[in-house]
């Protein structure tokens, strides 16, 4: 069957004091976000400017330039490489004759096509809304559009083409539904909180391979994909370190350079899932010529969720296809690997391990052999560094570590 896509033109306009680099990649990116959101770029076009354009996002000269390359390749879209204000939109709309998209739009879309939950759904339609809100007004043709391209997807037309009012009720309606689904969260977190076992969140930029060490580590069956935004629903497991200790391990969206503000909101609940850690694995994609901005991109988004003092293991991914000119940056604990090789998932368990040992104490007791649950109970909630059994008095003689505010600490103070 015949692949359908969307045909496309990318606009850009690159600010004053942004370099000639950093302006490539995001440009490329903004090609990859078109392709995953099943557009095809046929043409890019820039322009440098001190500040975008207040009524047409480029300057006049650009939009002249434009116009003619539209009647030629005909496109169903065109995409700029930032958030369009409502005036922007209308004004190109109207000059050049063709559906116009912003960056914001297509990271919207491609979010609805991701979004698996019922609470993944339901807050990109709440980005969707609050982001269409204020571009309703005069937009009724444009956004009657039903699925079949990027930027359509979600709302649908009744939606879209109902008053402000009845929008206004639906985000009143989702926020409402939302909020149970967090006190359900909250709930599930406290839960494991009184059950005090450690866990470590996996944060990183989009397709910076999270989801394939999450799968690696934790024989989970998370959605792994080369594409952007693979993963939107956060997944929690069981992960097993070589000491036989096991931690929980959650998986989160991937973080993007201009991540919608909306979009940040709204997906502060998963998110949470960060800020609720006892320690980050931020996932640093090592073939990517760009990695060191995108290691400062995710850093930023850590220290808007309150998260940067969590302390963190840097995971510089993708030995294998490393970037020639790639060279770790980071102060804080890292390790180079390849998630595709076994001997360096075992090294990243290790360090992992080491991690966790950094939060617990020592103890050091005496159980007699009778006390079997005791004793397996330890082997379970504990790191076991030695166990000796004692024939003479037959008691185990046992070295470990553990959470300072684990309740089996109380238990243990009883036979040291």
């Amino acid at each position: 069957m015949e692949e359908t896509y969307e045909k496309a033109i990318l606009v850009g306009c690159q600010r004053e004091g942004v370099e000639d680099e950093r302006f490539g990649y995001s440009m490329e990116e903004l090609e990859s976000l078109t392709e995953t959101a099943g557009g095809k770029a046929l043409v890019t076009l820039s322009q440098k400017r001190v500040k975008p354009h207040p009524a047409t996002y480029i300057g006049k000269g650009k939009v002249d330039e434009l116009i003619p390359l539209v009647e030629e390749l005909e496109p169903d879209v065109v995409i700029f490489n930032d958030e369009l204000s409502p005036s922007q939109i209308r004004n190109l709309g109207k000059e050049l004759g063709v559906r116009i998209v912003d960056r914001t739009q297509l990271i919207l879309d491609i979010f609805a096509q991701r979004a698996r939950s019922r609470e993944g759904q339901m807050q990109v339609e709440l980005a969707q809304l609050q982001y269409m809100l204020p571009r309703l007004a005069g937009q009724g043709t444009e956004l009657s559009r039903l699925g079949g391209g990027i930027g359509t997807r979600g709302p649908g037309e009744t939606k879209l083409e109902s008053d402000r009012r009845h929008i206004r009720r639906r985000i009143d309606e989702i926020k409402r539904q939302l909020e149970a689904v967090v006190k359900h969260r909250e709930r599930y977190r406290a839960r494991r909180k009184r059950n005090n076992r450690f866990q470590m969140a996996l944060a990183g930029y989009t397709n910076a391979g999270k989801s394939t060490l999450f799968n690696k580590l934790s024989e989970a069956d998370s959605y792994e994909e080369n594409q952007l935004f693979a993963t939107l629903d956060p997944m929690t497991r069981e992960c097993m370190l070589p000491s036989g200790y096991k931690i929980l391990i959650s998986d989160t969206v991937g973080f993007i350079q201009d991540l919608p503000t909306s979009l940040v909101a709204a997906f502060r609940s998963t998110l949470e899932e960060v800020t609720e850690s006892d320690a980050i694995m931020h996932v640093v994609d090592s073939s990517h010529p760009d990695a060191f901005h995108h290691e400062e991109t995710v850093q930023k988004i850590i220290k808007d969720l309150g998260a940067e003092e969590i302390p963190q293991l840097i995971v510089y991914n993708k030995r294998d296809i490393a970037d020639p000119g790639f060279v770790p940056t980071s102060r804080e604990k890292s390790i180079h690997i390849s998630a595709r090789k076994d001997s360096d998932i075992d090294a990243l368990l290790a360090e992992m391990e080491k991690m966790v040992e950094s939060f617990m104490e020592p103890y050091a007791v005496k159980i007699p052999a009778r006390e079997g649950k005791l004793i397996s109970r330890l082997q379970e909630e504990t790191i076991v560094k030695s166990r000796v059994f004692n024939e003479s008095n037959e008691t185990y003689s046992i070295e470990g570590l553990a959470l300072s505010d684990h309740a089996i600490m109380s238990v243990i103070k009883n036979y040291e």
